[in-house]
């Protein structure tokens, strides 16, 4: 085909480009790739991430899908002038079909860069490539979920662990301490290369510097010198590994700074900016050690990079999903209201990490996961992880309190805390400062921070050192056995860091005795763990838990969590200038889900539930029906039942409801049941009891795809939405439901109703894309 003559084909035969003036077609073509397939090859692979749509230009193809049997089903056959690839970038998950050659195949890639900036701008390109999105997917032979989930099986990296960027670069980490500077350098071109380096300051007379990359390292003694000479000194540091990995500060591209205390503000990694920057130094208040210091690198990176995008990631920013029946202590409220006294919890980057890589392991979605991680290092934290929500966490209000740590204060009671601040008037700063001091499981064995010289002594039969470690282990086992029982069940068990990583001692102790949960270690597995790679599996075969052993490198995750904090922030500043349109909030009250067996047991066999009025979401209607609420306490009476019958039946409740039916149902999204606690259903036929389906929703966002492509946000990704107002709120954690079949809306419960003031119609604004899942 001539050049004329594809010019012509794009404006006169493909439909995505009938709405495109001549040259801005022409650009497109010019930014995109043509690419020739052969017969029976993959154009596209289920499983992996989309990166481009792709416009059949000549010879034919077909999407498809392989079911559990092997049996391949046809979902479209491409021709001429045919569009694909569209429904993995337009709802962000991992392709769900194959896309296969017929014969040689002639093809246009339009990259991701392409259709975010050209035809994304277009109303009617969006609303044609949204029509063809739901065509699809009522041609698929399995839900969208079940396609989804075979996707993430399917693929080699599901979650997006890598740090490869859309540009190549270097990714600077800078982990600035009180005594310690920690860094890392990584290649987002080329894995493998990994610097990691510590500079040493607590000598004052020397600092002493070790850098290494992969087996190599070196060690140097550096003359004391100022925090703004920091990126002279990992200059010549990395310079002693040779000429090719030296560092090189016009290679950087990013520069992630680990923050510890993030307090309530914060709920994800942030682009950098002097708002930020004043946050962190009032958030002092909980991390007075730590907080100033990481100030003090991030100004001399601004001073040093100012125009390269620079990210705070925060360790309790993972945590931010507690509910406040979790967070709160026993202490009067207004020492929260007034102080912030409250759980914030820490090592969120790493705790999130291991969630994802479990999954990634397990080859199944994030979200249908129960997760204990156990973070065991220098300072030791368990997380209990609910489909991909941090629910609870060992370490409290400070990076202090918490677990017996290895070299850090722990299971400092808060009201001991409060009674200590109010006896000597002490500032909740000042209460900081007074318990970072050195202790834990040197305090306890009067040895050593050190769990393997503690296991040394403990071999020899040194009694204190026998007690640190029981007393640690007990700690690390009650705490599993705690998680376990909140979430109601376990599929993974993880431990990580230094401790988690290499004491196959403290792994065992810390099963031992939990078999009939589930949790089967294999002591083989476990004493033989050799060089870890990424990840380990240490359970045994007949386990029900699958336990693992997760690669813990701390500077490494603030690279991965900056990349991802600096997409989103672009994808925002994206939605932003192309002044999306607001979002109607909805008021959701309590109401049921019913299948057609419970139907039947409560309105009479053949019954057939009665449309009383249609809802926002196409095709959701309230119902005459109303069915009561029957818990182990009380009971609520006339809950309205919404159509059509689903699946399974599914109750959905307040917060402050639970106490009055005398059930805790988790906060999930709908449909999500796994876990959940049952109730019984009165209605004038009979009743039924359901041994699972009750959950408080989790506020959401439904969206069709041409809304997402607008706000720039896909299926899954959670974000903060500011809702205008009488008492203007901003609600975090509202996950974003993509579909062909939904309508603009977010909803939020009566509580949150409630709590803000806030009525069915008024207007919500995306703030921020706190992550993507």
């Amino acid at each position: 085909m001539s050049e004329i003559d594809l010019k012509r084909f794009f404006l006169e035969e493909v439909r995505l480009f009938e709405s495109f003036p001549a040259d801005k077609v022409e650009e497109i073509v010019i930014k995109s790739r043509l690419a020739t397939y052969e017969g029976n090859e993959a154009i596209l692979e289920t499983g992996d991430e989309g990166k481009f749509i792709g416009v059949m230009i000549s010879g034919h193809a077909e999407i498809s899908m392989t079911d559990n049997t092997g049996t391949r089903a046809v979902i479209s056959q491409l021709e001429k002038g045919d569009v694909f690839g569209v429904m993995s970038l337009l709802t962000g998950d991992r392709i769900v079909a194959d896309v296969i050659a017929g014969n040689r195949c002639f093809v246009l890639m339009i990259p991701q860069e392409v259709f975010n900036s050209h035809i994304l701008a277009n109303p009617k390109a969006v609303g044609y490539l949204s029509r063809l999105l739901a065509d699809r997917t009522r041609a698929m032979s399995v839900d969208l979920v079940t396609a989804q989930a075979r996707a993430v099986a399917k693929s080699e990296d599901p979650y997006a662990l890598t740090l490869t960027g859309n540009a190549p670069g270097k990714i600077v980490v800078l982990n600035v301490g009180i005594s310690q500077i920690h860094f890392g350098i990584y290649d987002t071109a080329e894995s493998g290369a990994d610097i990691h380096g510590i500079i040493d300051n607590a000598d004052t007379a020397v600092a002493h510097i070790t850098v290494r990359v992969g087996p190599q390292q070196q060690k140097v003694d550096h003359v004391p010198f100022k925090l703004d000479e920091l990126f002279k000194v990992i200059v010549e540091a990395t310079a002693l590994l040779g000429p090719a990995f030296t560092f090189h500060p016009e290679d950087v591209t990013a520069i992630g700074h680990r923050v510890v205390h993030g307090g309530n503000k914060f709920s994800s990694s942030v682009v950098i900016t002097p708002s930020v920057i004043a946050d962190i130094e009032e958030l002092a208040v909980f991390a007075p050690l730590h907080n100033p210091v990481n100030v003090a690198g991030i100004r001399v990176a601004l001073q040093q990079f100012p125009n390269v995008p620079q990210v705070a990631v925060f360790d309790t920013a993972f945590h931010q999903t507690l509910a406040p029946y979790a967070y709160l202590y026993g202490l009067p409220y207004e020492l929260y209201k007034q102080h912030g006294i409250r759980r914030y919890g820490f090592h969120g980057t790493s705790h999130r990490y291991v969630s994802l890589k479990a999954a990634e392991v397990l080859k199944r979605p994030l979200g249908e996961l129960e997760i204990v991680s156990c973070h065991l290092g220098i300072g030791a934290s368990l997380c209990a992880i609910d489909h991909g929500r941090s629910v609870d966490t060992t370490m409290g209000m400070t990076p202090t309190d918490g677990l017996i740590m290895p070299s850090r204060s722990g299971s400092i009671d808060p009201a001991v805390m409060i009674h200590l601040m109010e006896q000597h008037h002490m500032s909740p700063e000042q209460l900081s400062t007074l318990i970072n001091t050195e202790s834990g499981l040197k305090g306890i064995s009067g040895i050593s921070s050190d769990i393997h010289a503690i296991e040394a002594a403990a071999a020899e039969g040194d009694h204190r050192a026998l007690l640190a470690h029981k007393a640690f282990c007990y700690q690390v086992r009650k705490n599993i056995g705690a998680y376990v029982a909140a979430m109601g069940g376990i599929d993974v068990l993880a431990f990580t860091g230094d401790v988690g990583e290499t004491s196959a001692t403290v792994r065992s102790l810390a099963c031992q005795g939990l078999g009939y949960m589930g949790i089967k270690l294999d002591e083989e597995k476990n004493r033989h763990l050799g060089k870890l790679g990424s990840h380990a599996v240490i359970s045994a075969d007949d386990s029900p838990v699958t336990i693992i052993v997760v690669t813990n490198d701390d500077e490494r995750l603030v690279a991965w969590e900056a990349l991802r904090a600096i997409e989103r922030n672009q994808l925002l500043l994206e939605a932003k200038a192309a002044e999306t349109p607001a979002i109607p909030v909805e008021i959701s009250a309590h109401h049921v889900h019913l299948a057609q067996a419970e139907v039947e047991a409560l309105f009479g066999p053949g019954h057939q539930l009665t449309p009383m009025h249609e809802l926002s979401q196409p095709g959701q209607f309230a119902c005459e029906e109303q069915v009561h609420l029957v818990g182990p306490k009380g009971r609520i009476a006339k809950v309205r039942v919404l159509g059509p019958t689903r699946k399974e039946t599914q109750v959905e409740i307040a917060m402050t409801e639970q106490f009055k039916l005398g059930i805790q149902p988790p906060i999930r999204q709908s449909g999500d049941l796994a876990g959940t606690p049952g109730i019984t259903l009165e209605g004038p036929y009979g009743s039924t009891t359901i041994e699972r389906g009750v959950v408080c929703a989790q506020r959401h966002i439904h969206m069709a795809p041409e809304d997402a492509l607008r706000f720039r946000v896909r299926d899954n990704y959670v974000v903060r939405v500011r809702v205008e107002g009488e008492r203007e709120l901003i609600f975090g954690d509202v996950v974003v439901r993509v579909n062909p079949a939904f309508r603009l809306a977010m909803h939020i419960d009566t509580d949150e109703g409630n709590a803000g003031n806030i009525r069915t119609g008024m207007l919500g604004y995306i703030e921020e894309i706190q992550s993507r899942h």
